[in-house]
């Protein structure tokens, strides 16, 4: 059965049955839904459906991240303000460093440390905003242009939940972990990155709606706001390999390949200086706080006292920048390698968001640069690829711990020491381990597809595509057998009332 079938509401997933961790939460309240209460589905005739509601729990996450970054909308950030209150967003910063507030003609006029969509939308909503100002000297252009960006990305953020929603219909509740996560309440407009999650979500959609070019024009364009998206094209790839679908795979590529040049060649050709300043930043960039780089370094300080002779291999990776880039990469394709022979020698194809999660999650964990925002990638795809409550919650209350302590070690940075140094490290160190933790459970599901939570819903991948439904290509079961891989079939779906037991995690 397709993801779009008529009968979607017929095998409804409710979290208080099916989700160990909100089944344990609901004793709190009577316990899960009973047999003769209203399920989501049923013709009730009331507003309030499931869809509704979370999208007005986005709304209101968002409304409260607005008044959250409220102490720095005025950019008046004496005494460290956007520190103490934790306020602080590159969209108001950036507006005076990238020279908007003068007119500046993003890659034109000054060179735009982002990749050129993320220029394009500084400079639509900066240019407007400054001649305003010009117009009406009283008014605070920098404020201005941050509620402008705020309210753009606002929008982008309850759009991703509306994918979400749209690529589980069966499973609604999923998006209330996007929706109520306050990984988004603290980062939504830190930057701009829901730019490239809104078109990296809507790729998504246009995949699952069996639109391979429309998926690979939206994650070109991803791609060229932010990098990750185009990095979703490798796990449709492989898994398109297994299913004998490439012929959808090279449509996408073309398309994404097209798009991605039409945003970049005008200024790679008429600014090319400007052009390469992303590149030159990331290929120059020094390790960066909070990476696994970072921590290695910090504990080489412990056994090494970093003078010539005596340094730690993070120490002298720090100092060698060029080998680190290298080892970096090495590390991400080998990784990225390891994920595609998974997905060849699983029991099942996994499904799409599954490998998407991995891929990128990889990335950040062996990448020499991981801003506080950068964990907005993730949030939307580990909802398509474990809905579980109880791990997520783990990882974000791992996330904002980390988030806190980065604002205080930027309050250290700037002469006012708050913590110890071991202290962000540790909140550091949790942030990588619950990040590698939910990818740990993320391949325990797809080699036991029987414990993947969506297959107790959707008999195959609602994600897929033209692979949804696929069968495997001859070779593959033969490559399985080499490697002495049985076949597992997916979960029964879970009928209503059914106890039997579930993962907590």
């Amino acid at each position: 059965m397709s993801a779009t079938s008529p009968s979607d509401t017929d095998r409804t997933d409710l979290p208080a049955e099916s989700d160990g961790f909100v089944r344990g939460l609901s004793q709190a309240i009577g316990g899960p839904v009973g047999s003769h209460a209203v399920r989501p589905g049923a013709r009730s005739g009331g507003f309030w459906t499931a869809q509704r509601i979370i999208l007005a729990l986005v709304c209101l996450t968002l409304a409260f991240s607005w008044v959250q970054k409220s102490p720095c909308q005025d950019g008046d950030w004496q005494k460290n303000v956007q520190y103490t209150r934790f306020c602080y967003t590159d969209v108001l910063a950036l507006y005076y460093a990238e020279g908007l507030n003068e007119g500046k003609v993003p890659y034109r006029d000054h060179p735009v440390e982002y990749p050129v969509v993320t220029g394009y939308f500084m400079g639509a909503l900066g240019l407007p905003v400054h001649a305003l100002g010009q117009k009406y000297p009283e008014i605070n252009q920098g404020k201005w242009f941050y509620n402008a960006n705020a309210l753009v990305l606002s929008i982008l953020a309850v759009a991703s939940a509306a994918v979400i929603l749209a690529l589980r219909r069966r499973r609604p509740w999923d998006a209330a972990i996007f929706a109520l996560s306050p990984i988004l309440l603290v980062t939504a407009t830190v930057n701009w990155d829901f730019l490239a999650i809104g078109l990296a979500m809507f790729g998504l959609l246009a995949w699952a709606r069996r639109r391979p070019w429309l998926a690979g024009v939206l994650l070109g364009l991803g791609g060229a706001a932010k990098l990750w998206p185009l990095f979703i094209l490798g796990p449709i790839f492989v898994l398109a390999l297994r299913s004998r679908r490439l012929q959808a795979f090279w449509a996408a590529v073309a398309t994404a390949v097209g798009a991605w040049l039409v945003a970049n060649v005008p200024i790679a050709v008429l600014y090319p200086d400007s052009f390469s300043r992303f590149f030159d930043l990331n290929r120059t960039r020094p390790i960066d706080w909070g990476t696994l780089w970072y921590v290695g370094r910090y504990l080489d300080t412990k056994w090494n006292t970093g003078g010539a002779g005596d340094q730690g291999p993070f120490q002298w990776l720090s100092d060698h920048v060029p080998a680190l880039n290298t080892l970096t990469y090495a590390l991400t394709i080998l990784a990225c390698i390891a994920i595609g022979v998974l997905c060849l020698l699983a029991p099942r194809r996994p499904r799409l968001a599954q490998v998407a999660f991995l891929v990128v999650a990889v990335f950040l964990i062996f990448s020499k640069v991981w801003s506080q925002q950068y964990v907005l990638w993730l949030l939307p795809l580990i909802v398509l690829a474990r809905p579980r409550w109880g791990a997520i919650i783990a990882w974000s209350v791992a996330e904002i711990g980390y988030f806190t302590a980065f604002y205080a070690e930027l309050l250290g940075a700037g002469g006012k020491p708050v913590i110890p140094e071991g202290t962000f490290v540790l909140a550091s160190s949790l942030r990588l381990i619950t990040v590698a933790v939910l990818c740990g459970l993320v391949i325990r599901e797809i080699w036991h597809p029987e414990l993947d939570p969506v297959r107790r819903t959707y008999e195959d991948d609602p994600d897929g595509g033209v692979l949804d439904g696929a069968e495997d290509a001859g070779w593959v079961a033969s490559l399985r057998r080499v490697f002495h891989v049985e076949q597992r079939p997916a979960a029964a779906a879970v009928e209503a009332g059914d106890a039997s037991p579930t993962p907590v995690g």
